[in-house]
């Protein structure tokens, strides 16, 4: 009996060291469009965690163009990796990341910004973890509807800045999302201005946003929508230099970036009301295992999940950011 427990102690040893060992071979790529940023930060944070936990290689790359990117997945290739999770600088580099993907024998998963065909349509085949891009939008629109009627404004009276980056799909379903609440609730469109963005950075929607309220300048009460935090914040900015009051702006960003977060530290409220914070600990963690899963036990991840965000405000966004497992 006593040999019989020593062989399966014995066996369970063994058979723990070899997955272990075998943890310890499989390496994975995260490649991020934009590495500074802080909600890729985050995203290769809590992969390492995914890494940590399961004893594989996490490989983290920036690629902010085309180019890098192919010469990521050679990288990833050449150290032996069997896979990689990337968010891409351009959707339409869809089929030759695939392509690429495949020539190194590595199996890829997109996170945030889904691969689309030469024809627009969205690479199914390839797993993707994105964001619901239109209900996030929504609520970005119900906010902003329901903090107008709390100010008792007339909505004929009010301005909407569009700030937009239409070559993002992601960027046109947040926007269309929010735009098709206030609709909805009455908002004229005619008082809906684009405000063209060239890149999807503070500066550039504040460069937008200014050429608008400047072509507008009777309108003395503006809401703000945007891809995310910085474009809001650009239109919070532009208003601040055309003399607009914080108690006149209402901008509601996505994302939750520490631009927004640093926002709600000021000691007196700005323009910049609220934002629908994204947590990059699924996308980030859950990404990274799904990959390992696929890696090590063949199990494929779904072709397609989708999350949501939580709004939070100037008096509760610790809270929020605590429950999303940020802080």
């Amino acid at each position: 009996m006593r040999i019989f427990r020593a062989a399966v102690l014995l066996g369970t040893v063994a058979f723990m060291a070899a997955t272990s060992a075998f943890a310890a071979d499989v390496k994975i790529g995260f490649i991020v469009k934009q590495p500074e940023e802080s909600w890729f930060q985050d995203e290769w944070k809590f992969a390492d965690v995914a890494a940590k936990e399961k004893g594989f290689t996490l490989i983290k790359i920036g690629a902010e163009d085309g180019e890098k990117v192919q010469s990521a997945i050679d990288n990833l290739g050449a150290q032996g990796a069997q896979g990689f999770i990337i968010c891409t600088p351009d959707v339409k580099l869809g089929p030759g990341i695939v392509a690429k993907a495949a020539a190194n024998d590595l199996k890829v998963m997109t996170v945030d910004d889904r691969l689309v065909s030469a024809d627009g349509s969205p690479l199914e085949d390839v797993p993707h973890m994105g964001i619901s891009a239109t209900k996030i939008g929504e609520a970005v629109g119900q906010t902003l509807v329901d903090e107008i009627k709390k100010r008792g404004w007339d909505m004929k009276d009010v301005g909407a800045i569009r700030v937009s980056y239409d070559q993002l799909p992601t960027a046109v379903d947040r926007v269309n999302g929010a735009l098709s609440v206030l609709k909805t609730a009455g908002f004229p469109e005619a008082n809906i201005f684009d405000a063209p963005q060239a890149k999807t950075d503070t500066e550039a929607a504040l460069n937008a946003a200014t050429v608008v309220l400047n072509k507008n300048a009777g309108i003395k009460k503006w809401v703000a929508i945007g891809l995310n935090d910085e474009a809001v914040l650009g239109a919070v900015r532009a208003s601040e230099t055309v003399g607009i009051t914080a108690d006149n702006m209402i901008g509601v960003g996505i994302g939750g970036a520490d631009s927004a977060i640093n926002e709600f530290k000021k000691p007196t409220a700005t323009g910049f009301f609220g934002t629908v914070i994204i947590s990059p600990k699924r996308h980030g963690y859950e990404t990274a295992l799904n990959m390992y899963e696929w890696v090590a036990d063949g199990k494929e991840p779904e072709k397609l999940t989708l999350t949501a965000g939580q709004l939070a405000l100037r008096d509760n966004y610790q809270s929020v950011r605590k429950e999303l497992g940020i802080e």
